[in-house]
C-alpha cells in the first residue's frame, strides 16, 4: 500500500468569511494556513487566490505570486499547485497567467461540467491551450475528474501524447452532476485510471468525509479542506477549520496504518517544476 498523499485544498472559489469564518482569505491567511499545514504533514497544496476585498476568486499573477514567495520561503519541499478554473475566467491567456510564477503544478479539468449553481467551461481547444502552456513552463497537471468521461478523455489526451507520465489524478465525489458517494463509483473510477497512476479522492460538501474514508481504507489519497467542504458534521452544526480536517485525516491514517507520503517524495517522483530552482529546506 503507498505512503499516503494528502492534498490540501485550504480556500477554493466559493467559500467566504460569511459563510465560514475560518476560510483563508488574505495572502497572509493562506501562507500561514498552509505553513501550519505543512508541519502538520501534508503532501501537496492545490491553491486559489482571493481578492481581499470582495473575497472574490482571482486569477491575477500578482497575487498567486505573493503566496508562492511565502510558501517558498517557509515550506520549500512543498509541491505547489495552483488553480486554473474555467468557473470565474474563460480565457486560456488569463486561465494560465499564474504558470509564468513556475509552480510545480496546475489543474487541470478535463471536460465541461455543471456545479449546482455556475457552469466550469473547458472545451477540447482550452484543456489542449492549458496542457501546452502547462509543458512550456515545467508544470504537471493536477488532473481533475467528476465523471467516468473524464478519465476516458485522458486516455485519449494520453493517445495523442498531449499528456505524459506521471499522471496524478483528484476524483471528486459527491456534484449534483457527477460521480456520488458511492463504493461502485469511486471503484469503477480507480479501476479505469491510466496504469501506475497516483490518486486522491475528494468529496464535495457531506461527502468529504465519506470519500477521504474510503480512499485512505482503499490505498489512494486524499484532498480535503475548506475548498471542498465548510462543515465539520454532517448536519452542518459545526464550522469547520482547516487544522481539524487534516487532524482527522491524520487520525484515520493512523487507524489504517497509512503513513503520510512527504512533499519530498510526491517531488522527486517527477512532480516538481524543474523549471524552478528551489532551495534546499
Amino acid at each position: 500500500m503507498e505512503d499516503l498523499i494528502i492534498n490540501f485544498t485550504p480556500t477554493g472559489m466559493i467559500p467566504t468569511k460569511a459563510k465560514n469564518p475560518h476560510v483563508p482569505i488574505s495572502v497572509s491567511e493562506i501562507v500561514e494556513e498552509v505553513h501550519e499545514a505543512f508541519e502538520l504533514g501534508i503532501t501537496m497544496v492545490h491553491l486559489h487566490a482571493r481578492d481581499e476585498e470582495s473575497q472574490a476568486p482571482t486569477h491575477k499573477k500578482e497575487v498567486y505570486g505573493r503566496i508562492l514567495e511565502g510558501l517558498r520561503k517557509y515550506c520549500p519541499e512543498l509541491v505547489m499547485g495552483v488553480s486554473l478554473s474555467g468557473r470565474s475566467v474563460s480565457s486560456v491567456e488569463l486561465r494560465s497567467e499564474v504558470l509564468q510564477l513556475l509552480p510545480d503544478m496546475g489543474s487541470l479539468t478535463l471536460s465541461s461540467l455543471n456545479f449546482p449553481n455556475q457552469a466550469s467551461i473547458n472545451a477540447p481547444e482550452t484543456i489542449e491551450g492549458l496542457i501546452e502552456r502547462m509543458e512550456r513552463y515545467g508544470v504537471k497537471p493536477e488532473l481533475e475528474v467528476f465523471d467516468l468521461g473524464m478519465i476516458n478523455y485522458a486516455k485519449y489526451l494520453i493517445r495523442k501524447s498531449l499528456l505524459k507520465a506521471p499522471f496524478y489524478f483528484n476524483i471528486i465525489l459527491g456534484n449534483i452532476a457527477g460521480l456520488q458517494l458511492e463504493f461502485l463509483h469511486l471503484g469503477t473510477a480507480i479501476r479505469e485510471l491510466p496504469e501506475g497512476s497516483l490518486w486522491a479522492a475528494g468529496g464535495i460538501g457531506r461527502a468529504q468525509l465519506g470519500a477521504n474514508s474510503l480512499a485512505i481504507a482503499m490505498g489512494g489519497g486524499v484532498r480535503v479542506g475548506l475548498e471542498d467542504n465548510i462543515y465539520f458534521d454532517r448536519a452542518k452544526k459545526k464550522p469547520a477549520g482547516n487544522k481539524a480536517l487534516l487532524l482527522r485525516i491524520h487520525e484515520l491514517a493512523e487507524i489504517h496504518e497509512r503513513k503520510i507520503m512527504k512533499a519530498g517524495e510526491l517531488g522527486r517522483a517527477g512532480f516538481y517544476n524543474s523549471q524552478y530552482k528551489r532551495k534546499p529546506a
